[in-house]
């Protein structure tokens, strides 16, 4: 032993000329303290010349060019064959620190080959050699290879050391790390358990290889989700590194950054960081500022930033890693392929699509490179540019990256590994966003059927699966089944995750989404408040997981009615994602998206466009001009102009939206559908019903062909094809398609569910179109108790069948009944939508209606001039429907005798529909045969029968033969025939209008007993001129 001082104490003489007194204390040679330090000394750099020991320090630090460089001097200076095999045994090593992997192997071989030639074949030496090349394969994916050269070492241990000796221990070690890479968790558990005992039996209890197996152990429980069990393996190697190495060993930094890895799996990401800053700490003031375990450690802290939604530090500190690794490492080392990717992750979750497939596809260039062709980080790779590919809606693409990654793990790991599973649930997430609901079931069963053989029933990949599979069920409506899986990946999280880990918060998330699509709004409410209740308490308040909490209970205010609360939290969601950085593009779309929703919902038609075009805007520079996201948003601005009777804008935008989807999904996705159910509506709306039962019709193909029989997306096929038989007059195909709808949505529905209340009221609307009254109000009945139920008292839905109500009191001439249930809609509606909401406009229409059957005209004309009021100054001057407004104050005028003023309001009617409708649509009729009566009341006989005939050539193209419209033609010709005396025309009009009658209504219709007296009148009048 040299001649050894310790620092006793160290006090400062003169501060101006920095001189300090050291005083110092000999050490003895039989000083416990400084003998185990000398020992862990030689252990970490070992060598019998001082050169060698040098070169080991420069392995320790990170210097691998300068270390390469001396071991190449030192080999040709010796000629001694023990020298020379020591040296390309560490130039193997050199190269596996830098990812040269073949010239790693290959000085490990020529190392071994001098070995060979010296020693007998069951040298240790040999074994250590062979140990050497595998952790190359290791490296390399190549597991087999590696399970084959640690076979070699094991058996030269097995034979030539006693059972307890460390080498064994370590070759135990080696199989466990190679087992734990193959997903084999028992076979890695019961390797490193082997060499826990050894080390046991052998080692004093705070040795450093003590602690590499309870580290080894950690690892495997991490791997297996067992969080808990890892944490207390990780702490148990942390404790025996305290106790046996200097505070800032790099060691203890390995330990601090295991630990905090666990913490950052489990949500517990301020306890990550504060276990990742120890080990940073360590590093920082023990090794070169550019050493790669520096690089890692900025790395770690990324990860955590990135999980936290800081996305420009998690940016700062992977990109400070990337420069040391540029730096250290040569430009194909799979490390910088790492840093790559981590970047590429940060603005894959940022939505900056294109800059994360620049990052990933580096990566992927830097692997292919320096990795063997089957290794698994080229999988990763793979599956990180097909989840970006599905996101822009580049299918073909996505599956082709994701089946490449999947043939991959087919060819090098056993069939039921994990990573196996990734594959499969990544194939099934795009087979489900494709609308290929049952291929993407049976690709996330394979993902659960491999984790429930390999994982513990309690791993969050299998809560993953469940999750995946709840996604496909809710897809296909099949609510039950979807609300099992949610509960089943919910009740994993809830037993292994802390109670405020993120990954609970997205069960309660998809749960919400679930009860939202059943209807259930308090229970999605409730769940969707879980999940922010988690996300307030575990992440920043900018976090971009708070905005789509958020966000989700807006949605929920939404469709329940409650606008101005489905507005606030929209805005809140909105704030946050206007105020990251940087900027989530794609976020911010859906929230203008969204709040464009409601703002269509209230009737601000301006807004809405407003907020739908921001989002369109955005889309349009952040996607691909043929992603599906664009569509929807064309689809969004489509309805609003559909809401303002622009039909020709709404189909210009919804053939647009159709144009991307046919290129980007295939011929029988749900979407394509759901567009050809918004061109048919807007058919419909304009009388093309041709047209719209096309449309429809091609709609339902596809529902039938990919959805199951009882999926509500049927339901509202059927019942928009009923819609168009209820406008064509066609009433007992209307109801036979509305009974179609009701009974899936019976199945499939909860019985308060709204959409079940839509079906009774288009079946109510029906009965009340054909006179059968006791049946209408038995429908409208229904709906209002269910709502009455489920919705706020002032929900709009609930106006909606109060107003439906009082049209059945109404026509049954029951006015006071009617007059009450139009107020009580009209009290809702003022209670719960803006003043200047066209449903309002409905509700005073309704109540005119009233007023003019009871003959009170002039408060008929006052609330028909409130409607009036309403629509002038909310839509368009082209809207239909101010069309209807004129055309009821033409009614009114003409109820009160003022001919001149009726003519006009019928003619700006008029003006309005000819300009938005077709030529021949049933609408145009009405207005002909109101003109019509108009000159026949002002005595103008031939101008009148002039616009009836009209009236009666449009039905008679576009009608249904028994259609009532038509009778309505057929009365109010025989009418003018009546005046101008020509009796039996006037008969056979009556005649046929009764027909027509007693053939599509009830016999106790007000309509049939008004053409009888007609006919009575008329048959007196005959007789008398007889």
């Amino acid at each position: 032993m040299h001649t050894v001082f310790r620092v006793s104490t160290i006090k400062q003489l003169d501060i101006k000329n920095q001189l300090y007194q050291v005083d110092l204390q000999l050490t003895s040679d039989d000083d416990e303290q400084l003998r185990l330090l000398t020992n862990r000394i030689r252990e970490e750099a070992p060598g019998i010349t001082g050169w060698q020991r040098l070169c080991h320090l420069l392995l320790k630090i990170g210097q691998f060019n300068q270390a390469e460089e001396l071991y190449n001097v030192l080999l040709e200076q010796t000629s001694d064959g023990n020298e020379k095999q020591h040296y390309y045994s560490q130039l193997g090593l050199v190269h596996h620190h830098q990812a040269d992997y073949e010239k790693a192997i290959c000085y490990y071989e020529q190392g071994l080959e001098i070995q060979q030639k010296t020693f007998p074949s069951n040298h240790p030496s040999l074994a250590t050699s062979h140990s050497n090349i595998a952790s190359v394969y290791v490296s390399m994916g190549e597991y087999s290879k590696a399970l084959s050269f640690h076979e070699k070492a094991l058996e030269i241990r097995e034979k030539t050391l006693p059972s307890n000796h460390p080498d064994l221990a370590t070759s135990y070690s080696n199989f466990g790390l190679v087992y734990d890479h193959m997903g084999e968790y028992p076979k890695a558990l019961s390797s490193h358990e082997k060499a826990l005992e050894i080390r046991q039996k052998f080692l004093p209890s705070t040795h450093p290889s003590l602690a590499t197996s309870y580290n080894n152990i950690g690892s495997v429980y991490d791997n297996l989700g067992e969080y808990s069990k890892a944490v207390s393996f990780y702490e148990k190697a942390f404790e025996i590194y305290q106790k046996s190495l200097p505070s800032n060993h790099s060691d203890l930094a390995a330990s601090y950054n295991n630990i905090g890895s666990v913490y950052n799996k489990i949500g517990e990401y301020s306890k990550a960081l504060l276990y990742y800053e120890n080990a940073l700490d360590i590093w920082q003031n023990t090794l070169p500022s550019n050493h790669p375990n520096l690089a890692n450690s900025y790395s770690n802290f990324g990860l955590v930033y990135d999980h936290m939604g800081e996305s420009s530090k998690a940016l700062s500190f992977h990109e400070k890693a990337l420069e040391i690794q540029q730096k250290t490492l040569p430009s194909t080392h799979p490390s910088l392929a790492t840093s790559y990717n981590n970047i590429g992750s940060v603005y894959d979750n940022l939505g900056e699509y294109s800059k994360a497939v620049s990052f990933y596809e580096k990566a992927f260039e830097i692997r292919e490179k320096s990795l063997p062709s089957n290794h698994s980080d080229l999988a990763v790779s793979y599956n990180n540019i097909g989840s970006v590919y599905n996101k822009i809606g580049e299918y073909s693409k996505a599956l082709s990256s994701h089946e490449k990654a999947l043939d991959i793990y087919q060819k090098t790991l056993p069939s039921n590994h994990p990573d196996l599973a990734t594959s499969y649930n990544n194939i099934g997430s795009v087979y489900n966003v494709m609308g290929e609901y049952s291929k993407a079931l049976s690709f996330h069963e394979k993902a659960l059927e491999i984790q429930q053989k390999a994982l513990p029933s309690n791993h969050p990949s299998l809560a993953l699966s469940y999750n995946n599979i709840g996604l496909s069920y809710d897809h296909m409506g099949e609510y039950p089944k979807a609300l099992s899986s949610h509960e089943k990946a919910l009740e994993i999280r809830q037993k292994f995750l802390p109670s405020n880990h993120p990954s609970l918060a997205t069960s309660y998330n998809n749960i919400g989404l679930l009860y939202d699509h059943m209807g259930e709004y308090p229970k999605a409410l409730s769940s969707h408040e879980n999940a922010l209740e988690i996300y307030q308490k575990n992440l920043p308040s900018n976090h971009p997981d708070l905005a789509t909490s958020y966000n989700n209970i807006g949605s929920v205010y939404n469709v329940m009615g409650e606008h101005s609360k489905a507005l606030l939290f929209y805005e809140k969601a909105l704030g946050i994602r206007q105020k990251a950085f940087p900027l989530n593009l794609l976020s911010l779309a859906t929230l203008y998206n969204n709040t464009g929703s409601v703002y269509n919902k209230m009737g601000e038609y301006s807004k809405a466009i407003l907020s739908y075009e921001k989002a369109s805007e955005i889309l349009q520079k952040a996607l691909p001009s043929n992603h599906s996201d664009l569509a929807v948003s064309y689809t969004n601005i489509g309805s609003v102009y559909d809401n303002l009777g622009e039909y020709a804008k709404a189909l210009s935008f919804y053939e647009k939206a159709l144009e991307i989807q046919q290129q980007s999904l295939p011929s029988n996705h749900p979407l394509l559908a759901s567009l050809y159910s918004n061109i048919g509506m807007v058919y419909d709306n304009m009388g093309v019903y041709p047209k719209a039962l096309s449309s429809h019709e091609q709609a339902l193909e596809i529902y039938q062909k990919t959805l199951p029989s009882n999926h509500p997306d049927l339901a509202t096929s059927y019942n928009n094809i009923g819609s168009v038989y209820n406008n064509m007059g066609e009433y007992s195909n209307a109801l036979s398609f509305y009974e179609k709808a009701r009974e899936i949505r019976e199945k499939a529905l909860l019985s308060n569910h709204p959409d079940l209340a839509s079906s009774y009221n288009n079946i109510g609307s029906v009965y009340l179109t054909m006179g059968q009254y006791s049946k209408a109000l038995s429908s409208f009945e229904s709906v209002l108790e269910m709502q009455e139920k489920t919705l706020s008292s002032i929900h709009p839905h609930l106006a909606i069948s109060h107003n439906n109500i009082g049209m059945v009191y109404d026509n049954m001439g029951d006015y006071s009944k009617a007059l009450s249930f139009y107020e009580k809609a009209l009290e809702i509606q003022q209670q719960s939508l803006p003043s200047n909401h066209p449903s309002l406009a409905t509700s005073y229409n309704n109540i005119a209606s009233v007023y003019y059957n009871m003959e009170g005209y002039p408060r008929a004309l006052s609330f028909f001039e409130k409607a009036l009021e309403i629509q002038q100054n909310t839509l368009p001057s082209n809207h239909p429907s101010l069309a209807t407004s004129y055309g009821n104050i033409g009614c009114v005028n003409c109820k009160m005798e003022d001919y001149s003023t009726a003519l006009s309001f019928f003619e700006k009617a008029l003006e309005i529909r000819e300009k938005t409708l077709s030529l021949n649509h049933p609408l145009l009729a009405t207005l002909y045969n109101n003109i019509g009566n108009v000159y026949r009341n002002m005595g103008e006989n031939s101008k009148a029968l002039s616009f009836c005939e009209k009236a009666l050539e449009i039905g008679q193209k576009t009608l249904p033969s028994d259609h009532p419209d038509l009778a309505s033609s057929y009365n109010s010709i025989a009418k003018v025939y009546y005046n101008i005396k020509d009796y039996s025309k006037a008969l056979s009009y009556y005649e046929r209008a009764l027909d027509i009658r007693q053939r599509a209504l009830p016999p106790n219709h007000p309509d049939i007993k008004d053409v009888r007296e007609s006919i009575e009148i008329l048959q007196e009048e005959i007789a008398k001129n007889v």
